[in-house]
């Protein structure tokens, strides 16, 4: 059932939103360099793990979540978008300070914020397939893959590699940049949110008993794969961390910016993906909070 709820925005809006994650990703990319990509190569075993459960295990559990509980097809796609983006840049704050690796964390983004140009148009369009209940609702809204990819590419793909060029030529502009941008993206995504909220205030208070628990419960399910995922593959503790920050913190401004841009009319998608957006961050900090005060275990004892 699509919402009656519309979204509107003029041309111009959505070239801005477009634009403004593109500067979002571009800041966060100065302080990449290629050896955050190589030490996937080169030490593979965490990020590969997360990598897996970011782009596979929760596209797939989502889907199978959303089918199982036949949850409504407006909110059920909206959850399925979510599963499908990459790992959110805040992650790496919350694994610092949630005394994880930060180094698997910054390699994982970078990684699937590159991944993520051609696997969330495909899990997107894959998974709201397969769900019979979501399927017809995905005709409804005319997906277009392809038009998906190209953005994702432009506002992903394209920023991080100019973010990484201008880092490598500039790097003490980019160790100044760096905490400003960040403070920066938080706000701008906080934008997206209250834009979101805003424009479907009628179908927020009439719905929020529904999307809330479902937000609550899915990214539970993201941090419950992250971390079981790692603990399977019997990484070390500040590993564990850093997977499951990254699985569980989802980059939903992009899914926003998507949304914004071919689906203005799907009103329910924008509750879950924007309430999505803050929910991480507070379930995130939260997290990063009581690892914090958790001491790590010694080299001994730390795969037990």
């Amino acid at each position: 059932m699509q919402s009656s709820m519309t979204v509107q925005f003029d041309p111009t809006s959505l070239v801005l939103l477009n634009l403004i994650l593109a500067l979002m990703m571009f800041g966060v990319s100065m302080t990449l360099k290629p050896a955050d990509f190589r030490r996937v190569l080169t030490i593979p075993r965490a990020p590969v793990a997360g990598l897996f459960a970011q782009f596979f295990l929760l596209p797939m559990a989502t889907c199978m979540f959303t089918w199982f509980f036949r949850i409504d097809p407006d909110l059920a796609l909206g959850m399925i978008l979510v599963a499908s983006c990459p790992g959110g840049s805040f992650s790496n704050i919350m694994t610092w300070l949630g005394r994880g690796n930060v180094a698997v964390s910054v390699s994982m983004s970078a990684v699937s914020s590159l991944a993520a140009t051609v696997m969330t148009p495909f899990n997107f369009a894959l998974y709201g397939w397969l769900n019979p209940h979501t399927r017809a609702y995905l005709q409804e809204i005319t997906l277009e893959p392809g038009n998906i990819l190209l953005l994702v590419l432009l506002v992903l793909a394209l920023p991080l590699v100019l973010g990484m060029i201008t880092g490598g030529r500039f790097p003490k502009l980019a160790m100044r940049s760096e905490k400003p941008l960040r403070v920066l993206s938080l706000l701008i995504f906080m934008v997206f949110v209250a834009i979101a909220f805003l424009n479907n205030m009628e179908l927020f208070l009439a719905r929020f008993h529904s999307f809330f628990w479902l937000v609550v419960g899915h990214n539970l399910l993201a941090l419950g794969l992250g971390y079981a995922m790692a603990r399977l593959m019997k990484l070390s503790v500040p590993d564990q961390r850093a997977v499951t920050m990254e699985v569980g913190i989802q980059n939903s401004g992009l899914g926003l910016v998507i949304l914004f841009t071919f689906f203005p009319d799907a009103g329910g998608m924008m509750l879950i993906t924007a309430f999505w957006g803050v929910w991480h961050l507070v379930s995130g900090l939260t997290l990063s909070q009581i690892w914090a005060r958790r001491p790590l275990p010694n080299p001994i004892e730390q795969y037990s």
